[in-house]
This record gives structure tokens, sequence and C-alpha cells, in this order.
């Protein structure tokens, strides 16, 4: 391993200092993880972090995982590590935080820097592979580092310490915003539930007694299914009461059952009394048109049940 910090100062750096103080240089590498380390610097210290991470990342890969992409963007501010294409910040390593960096010369992809956490208060080592950059970004942080401490020497110190406030603030309200992000989807939940809630409780909530529906003679119409109720209807009178069948079976006047072709079907009655039967039917039923012809000929009406004779009107 290979200490950026102990690079010579005669060292020519690879960038302007402004495109580190007022911008950021991007970076792009592929992220095998972090772990926490036992001291903030050390070549056997990163060594051994970066065996584990390795090897973590080996059986990773034959599960079928591959290794993420991340961007770097590394100022006098910090190193930031994002989502290449979403751009989201995952990692955001403050500079006065990273206690040691290093680049593997074993192998020339690996680097990593051990930065101590701000929640934690652990040392966390992070390592990297990049197949042509390795050094090169061990060597911008270094120069930030640079950078950074000839402005804490400009400022006498003010300047630090100004930026760990606005770090602490810009912190702060990242995570007030993602607070406020979930209390706004939680609101919009209860929302959509109380809105169901209504649709479903409204009609049964909001059932209003109605009058039974009338026919065009404001009468209430019958129905079979349920008894009638005797309420009055809207003109204030009480619907007559519908007659009940009586159970005796009326006859006509020559004494015999009436024929109801709906109710009177065959019988389990042998062959020969069934046809005699069939024959009485038809007999009756001839009389029943003699007489009905020869009433209307005679002038009969049907009043009721009862037949009356009138005499015929000699002018029709």
């Amino acid at each position: 391993m290979n200490r950026a910090f102990s690079r010579k100062k005669d060292k020519t750096w690879m960038h302007t200092p402004e495109a580190l103080s007022k911008h950021y240089i991007p970076y792009n590498a592929k992220f095998l993880g972090s772990t926490e380390v036992e001291q903030p610097k050390g070549t056997e210290v990163v060594r051994d972090a970066v065996r584990k991470l390795k090897f973590a990342r080996h059986i990773k890969k034959s599960e079928g995982q591959k290794t993420p992409k991340v961007e770097l963007q590394i100022s006098i501010y910090g190193v930031k590590i994002l989502d290449p294409k979403t751009k989201e910040v995952q990692h955001n390593c403050q500079l006065h935080r990273i206690s040691f960096c290093a680049d593997d010369k074993t192998d020339k992809r690996i680097f990593t820097f051990i930065c101590k956490d701000s929640e934690s208060n652990k040392h966390l080592c992070y390592v990297f592979d990049s197949e042509k950059c390795a050094e090169e970004i061990t060597l911008t942080i270094g120069q930030a580092f640079d950078l950074a401490y000839r402005k804490f020497l400009e400022s006498g110190g003010k300047d630090v310490e100004t930026r760990k406030q606005i770090a602490g603030l810009q912190k702060r309200i990242q995570e007030l915003e993602t607070e406020n992000s979930e209390l706004k989807n939680k609101v919009q939940d209860l929302e959509n539930q109380l809105r169901i809630t209504q649709v479903h409780t409204s009609p049964a909530g909001n059932v209003t007694p109605k009058s039974p529906s009338t026919d065009i003679f404001d009468m209430v119409p019958f129905s079979p299914i349920s008894p009638q109720s005797s309420t009055p209807t809207r003109n204030g009178m009480q619907p007559p009461p519908v007659p009940s069948r009586s159970a005796e079976i009326k006859r006509d006047l020559f004494g015999a059952e009436p024929f109801d072709p709906f109710s009177c079907g065959a019988g389990d009655f042998p062959p020969d009394i069934q046809s005699k039967l069939d024959e009485m039917q038809r007999q009756r039923w001839l009389v029943y048109r003699i007489l009905i012809m020869e009433g209307f000929k005679m002038g009969l009406t049907l009043e009721g049940t009862v037949f009356c004779l009138d005499p015929l009107d000699s002018r029709c």
C-alpha cells in the first residue's frame, strides 16, 4: 500500500485549485463496500479490510450479484458516493473526517480511504475498484486535502468550523425532507382510507324512509311476497283489503265443480277409466257450450255468479 498523504510537496497536482474548490472532480468506479476497522490509519488495517471485502464480493459474485457501480465526486469539502444513474447520494464522507487514503501497488485497480462515521463515531474503510484511475483518484483526494489545509491556514480555522456547521445543517435538512415525505405519504394513505370508508358507510348511514311507490291511481301495488302494508296512501285513503280465498270449492248452477284446465290434470287411473273420464269431460264442455249459446239467444246475462233471464228488446 502507498499513503497518498505522504506524497512529496513538489509533486505536480493533476487538477487546478478552482476545479476542486469551486466544483468537483467526478470519477467512475466499482464499490466493493465498507467495513469497520479498529484504527483510523495504517497499511495493515487497510490491507485486512481489502482482503475481507474482496472475499465477501467473491461470494456475492458466485451468487449472481454484480459489483455495483458508483460515481465519486471529489472536492475540498469531501468525497460523495452517488448512484451514477439517479445521482442519489449514498455516502457523503466529509474531508475532515477522512483520516487515511491509499492505493494498492500490488493490485493497481484497488484504492481505499478510512472515514469516521458522523453518527456512530466508528471508523469505516471504503474500498473501490477502478481499472484505470485508482492511483489518479488517490492523488486527487490528496490534492483536495492540500487545498483544504491551505484554506484552513488562511482563514485561521474559521472556515473549517463554518463548513462543519453547514454540513450539519445540510444533513438535518435532508433528514427533515425525508421525514416530511414519509408524513405526506401517511397522510395520503389516511385520506384514501377515509374515502373508502365513507363510500361504504354512506348508503347505510344516510337511508331516509321513503313512502312506497304508487301507480297512476295513487294505489300501492300488490306484492305477493310481503303482506300489504296498512300505511295510508298519499291521498289519505286506505287501500281496500285483498279478499282472501276461501277453502270451499265453488260449484256451478248444476252442482258440478267448475273445470280448471290449469289444476286439473290426468290422475293415476287405469286406461279404461281415464278414457271414460275424458269422454265425460268432453260431454260436459259440449253441454256448457250449448247452454251458453242458447242463453245468448234468449238474452241471458251474467251478474256475479247468478244467471238471470231478461226479455230481449225488440227494438234491437
